[in-house]
């Protein structure tokens, strides 16, 4: 095991990263509030994952 953290959560980790990055609305913070900007980035994940198992 790694002292840094655990590999595979890492990797995931990164990879949620990577697939928010995709997002053109998330790439800059256009929202004022904290709570638009995390409804935001809920609905990219949801739009992502309907994506992977559709």
């Amino acid at each position: 095991m790694n002292p840094v953290g655990h590999p595979l959560k890492r990797r995931i980790v990164e990879r949620t990263f990577a697939w928010l990055a995709f997002s053109r609305r998330l790439n800059r913070d256009y929202e004022v509030n904290p709570r638009q900007s995390e409804t935001m980035i809920k609905l990219a994940l949801i739009h992502f994952l309907v994506k992977r198992f559709a």
